[in-house]
């Protein structure tokens, strides 16, 4: 960026503060994760007071970032610049917005949000955050280092400015796609389908605009591996462009959601655009910095082949795996029942196919053992005064007030309209390019728009989540439990969503309404089945099933690839945290009154009480009143129990249904 801008680091103190920052901020969400504490959201799994860390460490980048420009030399922001603009100020957004939360100790927190406007943040942040942190700023990274590499310019300046201001303004629009066929309103998710399909354009203009940016160069992929790594970085940018608005059709997503091919895509483009274009960057940029020469190409040739062949085995992998779900969860009797009813049958079969996917992730990672070991012998290679850089004093910085090739004076009338018509000429955007705060402000607009056209109507209209009479709030031993069940992680292999489908209300019970959820902070919809729907598991199961299947799941699941949880047997729950999250979830919405966080302890034992005495009178194992498999079996056991709805029987052989009775023969 410095190089661009023809301008020194705002501030060396600040940079510094942020590397550092970064680092224990990264070692804390490490053991933050590892010892159970989480807030359940997807990319958004940090305790609020690492939310705060990291938006502070954010506004600390930000301000070296537009300080830096501030100091600029050069007054044209190149592309790059543009792309680096709409992250800073696309993440911000997204992550304030999405985190809001009620902290009830240093490390637990509630969303702010519940149920069907938690998913409706949840995925406007979860697909955006990606796209503004995994996408824009390797399109500025595409456009400077793919043009260094290749030694050519951009292709099109001006197909550059419509990449730029479509994909700002139409990406954040996409988020609702997640949630076709949930308790999510259908004109939200239609929206987001609707924007996903348009932001296909833009997406491949990108990927154009990078291709051709190798026109006259394309004869140096047969030797040159940095380009071999960005050509198939972008060619996946493209792929994964393409795939997620298909993806994003009702029809499509039907078929794709919960599966593992969501996977596929997801990984496709993390590791097919992200990876590759950072191994292209780093073999080309390393060299460049230690002034030096690449220590072997044919090396970095070699990494490139064993991780292009790991990458596609793991898309085709997911691929063929989430086709096969699909297939066998929706398959059909022709006599209307179903085929696999049970869950396992499904998860049996795809196994070979996991087995194919850490193959492939072997390939991928191993070629990493290769580029490190290549980068350490260029840097060991590296001459002794590397370091050393010329002095140069930079010139002082001297606003030019004349337009180029101006023969009036300034400011006369003569030179003021010489000046509009340079700025005409040369198109108003460039004009735009020289102005950081308005440039900034604009791109703040273009996300703005359609945040608030989703957001507004889902919290405003209550005929967007109406109301159900017999939904009622947790009791203190079902929180304590659904908190044991988010520590856990249930969440990553369990969706609580049952969309309005004969194969999915056939397995599970009645699809999910909206008002069912008011009390989830947050919600726990889910976006991928590895293991089967829980929002109607309440009362499938006896109690000591529950004690079974969490103690050793093939137990009662033969085949089951779900871990062990005997520590829950043994571990107890803690009571008395349990009055502090009640008052946090009332400071959200939830209507505790003050008598019954008073009363919780006694609410705790007595519940806790009558369900291990339930588990005994199965012949389980005595003494679990106070330990964590009680209140996480409270929990299981109140899903999909607040409303009335039967489980359907299963249906008859056309050979066994009764006949109706023949009419009267007519006299």
């Amino acid at each position: 960026m410095q190089r661009l801008l023809k301008a020194r680091l705002f501030s060396d103190a600040l940079s510094k503060i942020h590397f550092w920052g970064w680092q224990l901020l990264i070692v804390a969400a490490a053991l933050a994760l590892v010892t159970g504490h989480t807030q359940a959201k997807e990319y958004a799994e940090l305790p609020w007071i690492l939310d705060i860390v990291i938006a502070v460490l954010w506004v600390i980048f930000a301000v070296n970032f537009f300080g830096t420009i501030a100091i600029r030399r050069e007054k044209h922001l190149y592309v790059a610049i543009w792309f680096y603009i709409a992250t800073i100020v696309a993440v911000a957004i997204l992550h304030i917005g999405n985190s809001m939360a009620m902290p009830y100790s240093w490390l637990g927190s509630y969303s702010a949000y519940a149920g069907v406007k938690d998913a409706l943040m949840q995925w406007w942040y979860g697909h955006n955050a990606v796209a503004f942190f995994l996408t824009t700023p390797y399109l500025g990274l595409m456009y400077y280092y793919l043009p260094k590499a290749a030694e050519r310019p951009v292709f099109s300046y001006r197909l550059s400015i419509m990449h730029f201001w479509s994909l700002v303004f139409i990406y954040i629009w996409a988020g609702p796609h997640h949630l076709h066929y949930s308790a999510l309103p259908e004109w939200a998710s239609t929206l987001g389908m609707l924007f996903s399909l348009i932001l296909w354009m833009p997406s491949w203009g990108g990927m154009v605009n990078g291709l051709l940016t190798l026109r006259g160069a394309w004869h140096k992929l047969r030797e040159d591996p940095i380009l071999k790594f960005m050509v198939v970085a972008v060619t996946y940018y493209g792929m994964s462009t393409f795939e997620g608005p298909m993806m994003s059709i009702k029809s499509v997503n039907a078929v794709s959601h919960f599966t593992d091919w969501t996977i596929g895509h997801v990984h496709a483009g993390a590791l097919g655009w992200n990876a590759f274009l950072s191994f292209g960057i780093l073999y080309w940029a390393v060299p460049r910095l230690w002034k030096t020469q690449l220590y072997s190409a044919r090396l970095a040739t070699v990494h490139f082949w064993i991780s292009t062949i790991g990458l596609i085995l793991y898309q085709v992998s997911m691929w063929v795996a989430g086709i096969t779900q699909w297939a066998m969860w929706r398959a059909f009797e022709p006599d209307g029942r179903l085929v696999y009813p049970d869950f396992i049958e499904t998860v049996i079969r795809i196994v070979p196919l996991y087995w194919v996917r850490l193959l492939a992730a072997v390939l991928f990672f191993g070629g990493l053992f290769f580029m490190v070991w290549n980068l350490y012998k260029t840097i060991r290679s590296a001459p002794a005064n590397f370091a050393e850089e010329p002095e140069v004093k930079a010139p002082p910085l001297v606003r030019d007030l004349s337009a180029p090739g101006a023969v009036t004076p300034p400011d006369t009338y003569d030179h003021a309209l010489y000046r509009l018509q340079h700025s005409l000429r040369h198109g108003f955007h460039r004009v735009l390019e020289g102005r950081t705060i308005t440039f900034t402000v604009l791109v703040v607009l273009a996300l703005a728009v359609g945040s608030l056209v989703e957001a507004v109507p889902m919290f405003l209209d209550k005929d967007n989540v109406k109301e159900i009479a017999s939904v009622k709030p947790y009791t203190p031993l079902e929180v304590a439990g659904r908190d044991i069940y988010i520590r856990e992680g249930c969440y990553n292999c369990h969706s609580q969503m049952v969309r309005p489908f004969r194969y999915e209300t056939e397995r599970y019970g009645e699809y999910s309404k909206a008002g069912e959820f008011v009390y989830d902070h947050p919600f726990q919809w889910g976006s991928k089945r590895t293991g089967p729907d829980l929002h109607r598991v309440g009362g499938k199961y006896p109690s000591l099933w529950h004690v079974r299947h969490m103690a050793r799941p093939d137990s009662t699941t033969p085949g089951s690839v779900m871990p062990r949880y005997p520590h829950l047997l043994t571990d107890r729950f803690d009571t008395a945290s349990v009055p502090a999250k009640m008052r946090a979830l009332r400071a959200v919405g939830t209507p505790y009154t003050d008598g019954e966080i008073e009363t919780a302890a006694a609410a705790i034992a007595a519940q806790a009480a009558a369900i291990a005495a339930e588990i005994e009178s199965q012949q389980g194992p005595p003494g679990l009143a106070d330990r964590e498999i009680t209140a996480l079996t409270a929990y299981l056991q109140r899903l999909g129990t607040d409303i009335r709805w039967k489980r359907p029987a299963p249906a008859l052989p056309l050979a066994a249904a009764p006949l109706a009775p023949a009419a009267p023969a007519a006299r």
